[in-house]
């Protein structure tokens, strides 16, 4: 009689539990300009940040990022350090904190306060010019959306590695650096005015032209000549509207996520979601005049809003001086001692007879 031979039933992995999210609109927002994950990620910062980095990275999009709730699901560090971090962090250019204006029922109007990530460290100049580009997105539009993010969820955490042992442990953060370079004088691409016609009679539209060179920018969204043609009515509408081609172009390729799955779907939900506000004739006068709208970075460290030009690192003045003495003044090994003398003799004393 032949064995029989059992084979055990798959078991189904454990699943973490679910990180904490914030309200639609707020927490956690990926950046665009994303080089892929790698082990070597974040290894030139010491250790508590690459920790605190790693986790951040690999948290969704929409994800709670506020000193207390972090601070809640990182065993090894408590708030001061968490808060400690983020500064560090902020400096090394991988996170921006900015609050931004949304209109609620009647007159009132509130904040969105969303923490900007990058997973590649940026200078000053880079941020101030992405954040440049949120300001005009938020200027153009009448309302602040509340929707999920529309980006593809990231990929699922991984464990964290350790550090190669060839690299030494650094002692501080690395700052954001300005990099020389010089300016693109790369020739724009030429029109296809001049190109002999194609079966696709829309194709020397604006509109379609504009979706059609997405992919020559960036390969994730890269479209057939089918999807320019269904997409190319949406995007008229936005040149209807008084828009330019190149901010079509910049609001729908700005935070694009790692991985694209379905650029064409992903396009339709920005061309419906983003649209701009039709303008008024030249004869309608708005009843009361709307205050311009406007996008404050905060301070990494205290909260207090300013201009990203004000915010070098994503600190405030006072608050980039105090992280700029305790990088450069640590306490001397004396001082330590003293102190430690100090509290054993308070100890000492307090003893019962």
């Amino acid at each position: 009689m032949a064995t029989q031979h059992f084979s055990p039933a798959l078991r189904v992995p454990a699943a973490s539990p679910a990180y904490p999210m914030a309200k639609p609109g707020y927490g956690k927002r990926s950046a665009p300009d994303q080089r892929p994950r790698t082990r070597d990620d974040f290894a030139l910062l010491p250790t508590r940040e690459r920790y605190v980095a790693g986790f951040v990275d690999h948290l969704p999009e929409g994800a709670a990022m506020s000193v207390k709730t972090l601070a809640k699901q990182l065993p090894l560090y408590g708030q001061q350090a968490i808060s400690t971090s983020l500064n560090a962090l902020s400096v090394a250019g991988h996170l921006r904190r900015v609050r931004c204006p949304v209109v609620g029922a009647g007159d009132e109007t509130r904040w969105v306060f969303r923490t900007f990530w990058s997973r590649t460290a940026h200078d000053n100049e880079w941020w101030n010019t992405y954040l440049a580009t949120e300001q005009a997105t938020l200027t153009a539009a009448p309302t602040l959306s509340l929707s999920a993010p529309d980006t593809a969820p990231p990929l699922p955490p991984e464990p964290e590695r350790p550090a190669p042992e060839q690299t030494p442990e650094p002692t501080s953060v690395p700052h954001q650096r300005t990099p020389d370079r010089a300016p693109d004088t790369d020739p724009a691409p030429p029109a296809p005015a001049t190109a002999p016609a194609t079966p696709h009679t829309a194709g020397t539209s604006p509109a379609y032209l504009a979706l059609a060179r997405l992919g020559r920018d960036d390969h994730r969204l890269t479209l057939s000549a089918d999807d320019c043609a269904t997409l190319e009515p949406q995007a008229a509408e936005w040149l209807t509207r008084g828009v330019s081609v190149d901010y079509l172009t910049t609001a729908l390729t700005a935070g694009l996520p790692a991985q694209v799955d379905s650029p064409v779907g992903l396009l339709r939900r920005r061309l419906t979601d983003k649209i701009p506000p039709q303008l008024p004739t030249e004869n309608a006068q708005p009843a009361t005049p709307t205050p311009p709208r406007r996008l404050l970075m905060e301070c990494t460290d205290c909260g207090r809003p300013g201009q990203p030009e004000a915010l070098p690192d994503g600190l405030c003045r006072p608050c980039r001086e105090t992280h700029s003495t305790a990088d450069e003044t640590p306490p001397h090994p004396t001082e330590i001692a003293d102190v430690k003398a100090h509290m054993n003799n308070l100890r000492d004393l307090l003893k019962p007879v």
